[in-house]
């Protein structure tokens, strides 16, 4: 026997089995991506969705599942405000270990005007001690330099 061919290879595409914290690609469902500053942890927990990103989502209060890891999170997504945001999300926050400077990938499974639902990745994104206390995480307008 020697090599496989291209017609050997089967047609169908194979279930990637994940473990630990393996990343998968995405479905091309829309998604939106947050690098996690204080102001998303402790001690407000406070996470707004991108602008560009909220435009998609209904303008109203309704229930959000965040999935990871085959565990969800009920929160609740307020559409209305000037700032699109989901609250209850220091539960997950909290469950998940996340950190300043972790990044999270939102991929949404479901949107309707009762229900969203997003499949979270988590990008540890491990800052060195040393720059931690040079953070502002107020706004995008405070980068990290390193120099």
């Amino acid at each position: 026997m020697g090599e496989p061919q291209m017609g050997d290879l089967p047609t169908s595409n194979p279930v990637i089995e994940l473990e630990g914290d393996e990343f998968w690609p995405l479905s091309g469902k829309p998604f939106f991506d947050v690098v996690l500053t204080k102001s998303t942890i402790k001690p407000i927990y406070h996470l707004v969705v991108p602008g560009k990103f909220s435009a998609t989502l209904p303008s109203c209060t309704i229930p959000t599942i965040l999935t990871f890891r085959g565990k969800n999170w009920e929160m609740i997504y307020h559409g209305s405000s000037s700032y699109k945001r989901l609250d209850n999300w220091k539960a997950f926050a909290i469950d998940n270990n996340l950190k300043v400077g972790d990044a999270c990938v939102f991929e949404q499974l479901e949107c309707s005007s009762t229900r969203l639902v997003f499949r979270v990745q988590i990008l540890r994104g491990d800052i060195p001690s040393e720059f931690l206390d040079k953070l502002e995480g107020d706004n995008v307008d405070a980068p990290i330099v390193l120099e």
